[in-house]
């Protein structure tokens, strides 16, 4: 098989697997982060329009002018997308501003460039640079809002593995480097050599684009709890913490009292066994609202629902660990007996509070 008939074949893999991704991500065969997904679908779809006059070049087709320019102005779109689908898996609730009409300035100016390229040369790359740099500032902006995301969501739950969104966060990495490489790229074939393949550039992207459309495939619904439940949490993970900590959402007379009753809860009912636990189900456990547990655990213990809740997961997994009667029972089994829902999970937690791993502390305890 020769080199350009291996491109060839690359890029129909690309271009097709875009598409067929986009499809199933827009019909949502499991129907979970609905508004997350359909913006993730179009995403999918605009982005593969980038090799759409490629295929159509490939089959045979010559595309009139209409269509090449249309195929060209909706790629500006694809990085706005990818910023509203994060919107939505971090807050499936979230309602549109009007300062989100910003997002249309640099499509407009775009759109000016595009219409003007063909009287010159020089507005054609110009043209060509706004459409791929438009990226960088979505990409970084998307990052930034997942990391400040991965840890609000601790203020709610006590298991993140499948909720973090690390998965997205790793794609706007790799699309950050790909698009400072492709503008590396193209200035190479501008001032030093005109390159005709693009052989390692299709691959790269073939890469992005099947482990992401693997990834989102495999993410749960983010907030699968009833209407109410959904508003209580997000409202409490939303909400500003310095804000929080000057109100007194629990009288200085009830709030000894309201600790006791926690760590008597935890310790004879164990229900961080329930590796679902929820700060909207322990807070309905001692009956109290989400804000207010949540309260209690920033003020009481100094320590959010995530770290509290496995806290305790740790220390019976400890025990386990040096109980005779579990000595034959595999790690994963200790996990799952201590409220983990995966090794992963509890390997990464076990470390992160002991400063060693489950096996290291069940191999030292032996030694003893």
């Amino acid at each position: 098989m020769s080199f350009e008939n291996i491109q060839k074949f690359v890029l129909i893999l690309l271009y097709g697997g875009l598409i067929l991704q986009s499809f199933i991500v827009l019909i949502n065969p499991m129907k979970v982060n609905k508004r997350a997904n359909f913006f993730f679908g179009v995403f999918l779809l605009l982005w593969s329009s980038y090799w759409a006059l490629d295929i159509l070049y490939l089959c045979g087709f010559h595309p009139n002018k209409l269509l090449v320019f249309t195929i060209y102005f909706v790629e500006i779109f694809t990085p706005v997308c990818l910023f509203f689908s994060t919107i939505f898996y971090i807050n499936p609730n979230y309602k549109f501003y009007k300062t989100y009409f910003i997002c249309l300035i640099t499509p407009i100016f775009y759109l000016i460039l595009l219409i003007n390229s063909e009287d010159s040369k020089t507005i054609g790359i110009l043209a060509d640079f706004v459409a791929i740099l438009h990226n960088l500032p979505f990409i970084a902006i998307i990052y930034f809002k997942i990391k400040k995301y991965q840890k609000r969501i601790e203020n709610i739950s006590s298991n993140t593995e499948n909720i973090d969104l690390q998965w997205l966060s790793k794609l706007s990495l790799l699309l950050f480097g790909t698009i400072v490489i492709t503008v590396g790229y193209e200035l190479f074939n501008m001032f030093v050599y005109k390159l005709q393949q693009h052989l390692a550039m299709d691959l790269l992207f073939l890469f992005i684009t099947y482990s992401t459309f693997y990834q989102v495939l495999r993410q749960k619904e983010i907030y699968p709890y009833s209407k109410k439940e959904r508003e209580e949490l997000l409202s409490v993970e939303l909400e500003d913490e310095e804000k929080t900590e000057k109100k007194k959402l629990i009288p200085d007379n009830e709030f000894e009292n309201l600790k006791q009753k926690l760590i008597f809860f935890m310790e004879t009912e164990k229900p961080y066994l329930d590796g679902e636990l929820n700060l909207s189900k322990l807070s309905g456990f001692i009956n109290i609202n989400a804000h207010q547990l949540s309260y209690l655990l920033n003020n009481g213990f100094g320590e959010n629902f995530f770290q509290f809740v496995n806290k305790y997961r740790v220390a019976r997994a400890k025990e386990l660990l040096t109980d005779d009667s579990y000595k034959k029972i595999s790690i994963i089994g200790i996990a799952f007996d201590s409220g983990f829902n995966s090794k992963t999970s509890f390997n990464t937690i076990f470390k992160k509070i002991t400063s060693e791993t489950p096996s290291e502390f069940r191999k030292k305890q032996t030694n003893l």
